[in-house]
């Protein structure tokens, strides 16, 4: 592998960004596993949720050894410790934690042996692996022997003998065809399933570890994969019962048999119970699939091939989780879509009462119209009859100052002159109300 120049990149370069060497050491941070053949990894994967770092760390300063561990070394969620006798790798990931031990085989177990003599080869502190902090997802015993893989028949002799008379699935991997992969998917009575690689004596390290490493990850994602498997089930009455609610609440939208106050609190308690149901299961749903790509990915990276007589560990394998994928996949979709149509049913009533909400508009609107034209044609009568009052007032008081002009020895008569000016006074008395008017509204238009 090419050094890395000694000379600093801001030597040349603008300044790095904050995540740059993280990013770029991500590559680093879970290095290629070697392991020289023949050896058995036992590997215990833990649901982390609640477990903190800082318990792992306790729990590895059990180890032989191990005391001084800093809980520093563990933050890049990759640690592997070199102990007597075997090797302890620890990954942290976001979900779960991986312990694998690595451990050489001893002669007296490589034509099979039984849980309690391959437990038996562990040199760790009494009940270290059952106090691991966490749930248990996966449990292996991991065993890479050598073999002749030109003789099938005495390969997978061999083979059958760390598996009893159990059916077993294989795999011829590799494009080179360079080991064999043996397993039947049994729960132990240690808890622990069995995998066994059988490659030639010339197979190196690297390879070695990168076959264990796929055929770990593959089925810990499978496992990892279906626990959307139970969330799918139990959410199916949920679901069921739902969609006959939503059923339920558009045709009495349709039908109009139901108040709109009545539909919307039955609309918003539904909404509610598949939003809460939505933003419970979602991440499950989304990890399921992320974890059915990863599956996917690694059979790929065996580049299997059939072995006479025997099914392989791919086609096994997804034959029987693809219909548990399919079932995650139809409700969570299902759910999404439910949830889509309470939406459009909300939509729906939401239109009905808007419709509703300005038909009471229009009628309030005409029924403010039909009173301001009522109102108008009293005020036009009463103006009417104010200038009647008025103009009688004004004629009266005309009359008596004729009366006195009279009385003073004028003579003229004062009857026919204060009528003659009646229609001036009501002309008189009708302009100067049009403008008062007209002044009103003038003022009222400017505020």
């Amino acid at each position: 592998m090419t050094q890395p120049s000694a000379a600093l990149p801001s030597d040349y370069l603008p300044a790095d960004d904050p995540l740059r060497a993280t990013l770029h050491n991500e590559v680093h941070t879970r290095p290629q596993a070697r392991i020289r053949m023949p050896a058995m990894v036992v590997y215990v994967a833990v649901f982390n949720e609640d477990v903190s770092r800082e318990e792992e760390c306790a729990h590895l300063r059990l180890l032989p050894g191990q005391q001084d561990l800093k809980l520093e070394q563990m933050q890049s969620n990759f640690l592997r410790l070199r102990l007597d006798g075997y090797t302890m790798k620890w990954e942290r990931h976001s979900e779960f934690t991986r312990y694998s031990l690595v451990l050489p085989l001893p002669d007296h177990v490589l034509n099979g042996a039984s849980d309690t003599e391959l437990l038996q080869l562990l040199v760790l502190p009494p009940d270290w692996l059952r106090s691991i902090p966490g749930r248990t997802i996966a449990a292996i015993q991991l065993l890479l022997v050598h073999g002749d893989l030109n003789d099938v028949e005495g390969t997978m002799a061999h083979a059958q003998t760390w598996f009893g008379e159990a059916p077993v699935v294989a795999s011829l991997m590799g494009v080179a065809s360079h080991s064999w992969a043996v397993t039947d998917f049994v729960l132990q009575p240690s808890g622990f399933e069995r995998i066994v690689v059988i490659a030639p004596i010339s197979t190196s390290q690297t390879r070695a570890g990168r076959v264990s490493q796929r055929l770990l990850e593959l089925e810990t994602y499978r496992l990892m994969a279906l626990r959307g498997l139970p969330v799918a089930k139990a959410l199916g009455p949920l679901l069921l019962q739902s969609e006959a609610e939503l059923a339920d609440i558009t045709t009495q939208l349709e039908n109009k048999s139901a108040g709109d106050q009545d539909l919307l609190d039955t609309l918003v308690s539904l909404s509610a119970r598949v939003e809460r149901a939505t933003a419970t299961h979602v991440y499950r749903f989304s990890a399921t699939r992320a974890y059915e790509a990863l599956v996917a990915q690694r059979i790929d990276q065996l580049h299997e091939k059939t072995i006479p007589g025997t099914q392989p560990i791919g086609e096994f394998m997804q034959r029987r989780l693809s219909p548990a994928m399919a079932t995650v996949a139809a409700t969570a979709q299902r759910l999404a879509s439910l949830s889509e149509r309470v939406a459009r049913a909300s939509a729906l009533l939401r239109t009905r009462v808007d419709i509703a909400t300005e038909l009471q508009n229009q009628q309030l609107l005409a029924k403010l119209t039909r009173g301001q034209e009522l109102q108008l044609h009293l005020q036009t009568t009463v103006e009417g009859l104010s200038i009647a009052a008025i103009s009688y007032y004004v004629v009266s008081l005309l009359m008596y100052g004729a009366k006195a002009i009279k009385a003073t020895g004028v003579h003229f008569e004062p009857e026919v002159a204060v009528g003659a000016l009646i229609p001036v006074i009501l002309w008189g008395v009708w302009s100067a109300t049009r403008r008062i008017r007209k002044s009103v509204a003038g003022g009222e238009q400017s505020h």
